[in-house]
């Protein structure tokens, strides 16, 4: 039976771009947010995540009212860094898809809330995803664990634009068959087909941007050449 994630990601292997909030001021970000969503939806991206990555909760929310009044044929996602569970009601609030939370190994009594209270939403959940603490379970625990909470795993290599080993993803992919598993960070025009030969969808950021800078707006060629590299596992 397909779940909340493979139910709205119905494309094979969905690539999923990041917007980072990046710019020196509140209306440059809320611009560029936009300029970056229209690229990932006219190149052919199936979804976005949009992220405090460069940016605070007010200014957060602003962009994601803006967002709101257009209508996107891509998919759109939201990860609340500074506080994960909140990201569930401005999901919801500004008509969004899905949130994405690095790690759903803590605080689950509110999690748990969460996800009652918003159950149209798809979790994309974080299990040994970078930056985060281990929890000093084994793989397969860890799997398990987050297979229960979220509607499907993303993990990653040690940092940001850091390529995730193909042999971790091997072996979170021999314990999860049949569950949507996402590559979330250093997903690149060299290693996507590899990748995607393993994971069910990929997180992109820091590739989408001149010479992996956070900062930097997404470039639309990098974009497309990407996308067109995609094609060759759908």
């Amino acid at each position: 039976m397909e779940n909340k994630f493979q139910r709205l990601f119905s494309v094979k292997k969905p690539i999923i771009g990041m917007i980072h909030l990046a710019g020196n001021s509140l209306n440059e970000k809320i611009g560029r947010a936009l300029n970056e969503l229209e690229i990932y939806q006219s190149e052919g991206v199936d979804g976005a995540v949009v992220e405090d990555y460069h940016a605070d909760g007010n200014s957060l929310i602003s962009v994601l009212k803006e967002i709101s009044k257009k209508q996107w044929n891509l998919k759109l996602g939201v990860n609340y860094l500074r506080d994960p569970n909140w990201g569930f009601e401005l999901a919801q609030k500004y008509g969004a898809s899905f949130v994405q939370i690095d790690s759903v190994d803590e605080d689950l009594d509110r999690y748990s809330s969460e996800r009652k209270t918003f159950p149209n939403l798809a979790v994309l959940g974080g299990v040994r995803f970078k930056y985060q603490p281990s929890t000093g379970k084994s793989l397969e625990e860890d799997i398990v664990q987050g297979k229960s909470r979220c509607d499907a795993i993303v993990t990653t290599g040690d940092g940001t634009g850091l390529e995730t080993p193909i042999e971790k993803l091997k072996q979170f992919k021999h314990i999860l068959p049949n569950f949507p598993l996402i590559v979330g960070a250093g997903v690149d025009y060299s290693n996507v087909i590899e990748q995607l030969m393993i994971a069910d969808s990929a997180i992109v950021g820091s590739y989408f941007k001149p010479e992996k800078n956070t900062y930097a707006p997404v470039g639309r060629e990098l974009v497309r050449e990407f996308m067109d590299r995609v094609k060759e596992v759908r």
